[in-house]
């Protein structure tokens, strides 16, 4: 009897992801309220995170693609769910970034309406991935929006953005303190990944987490 090793069954988990991300992803559609989502078909997975933390930069790392999603230096740029699909039972959601001091009450409020129906509306929805700022941590928005996500029983998993941009030592700590900060909420995946769009530290395991929901 054959027994597959760690190592191995670790490089066929990246393969995978390398394989699915290297497929021709292309904009689906902009969708600024409930009437405008697409059927649930195929697995979904979301990205979240205060503005400007660098999702729309993450996704393009993910997807080999330079400017599939909109990058901008602006915070609250993207105001709408943008999908994005590669025809392989997959779709990735960016989610519109919170925590934009300047947005106005109503805008704020069409952003919240917007994300509540769609974390109550999708079936398909299989993981939101919410991103935080290595350099800062968990702050008070994020803490919130976990709210959001447990109490829509939605799985979510942290993923660190800009991780080069910090020392090892700083970056075990808020990796440790991220980790204690989850441990008790109920929708909270466990495993923390750590990434860097400037360096491709931690892509190819963030392509391989999603490959494996399928």
């Amino acid at each position: 009897m054959n027994e597959t090793t760690e190592p191995e069954e670790a490089a066929a988990r990246l393969e995978a992801g390398r394989l699915l991300f290297a497929k021709p992803w292309t904009f689906a559609r902009g969708v600024a309220n409930a009437r405008g989502l697409p059927a649930s078909d195929g697995i979904e997975v979301a990205f979240a995170g205060r503005s400007n933390v660098g999702k729309s930069s993450l996704i393009n790392a993910l997807t080999g693609r330079k400017a599939l999603a909109r990058t901008s230096n602006t915070p609250g740029r993207t105001r709408e769910l943008n999908f994005f699909t590669a025809g392989a039972g997959l779709t990735i959601v960016d989610m519109p970034g919170y925590g934009y001091a300047r947005a106005s009450k109503r805008e704020i409020a069409g952003w919240t309406r917007l994300l509540f129906d769609y974390l109550r509306g999708r079936a398909n929805l299989r993981r939101v991935y919410l991103l935080v700022d290595s350099r800062h941590g968990l702050k008070a928005s994020d803490s919130e929006a976990l709210d959001v996500f447990d109490q829509a029983a939605v799985s979510y998993q942290i993923v660190l953005t800009k991780c080069d941009q910090l020392k090892p030592d700083a970056l075990t700590k808020v990796l440790d303190d991220t980790a204690t900060a989850i441990a008790k909420r109920p929708a909270a995946y466990p495993e923390i990944l750590s990434t860097s769009v400037t360096t491709g530290t931690g892509i190819p395991e963030l392509r391989a987490a999603i490959a494996a929901l399928l």
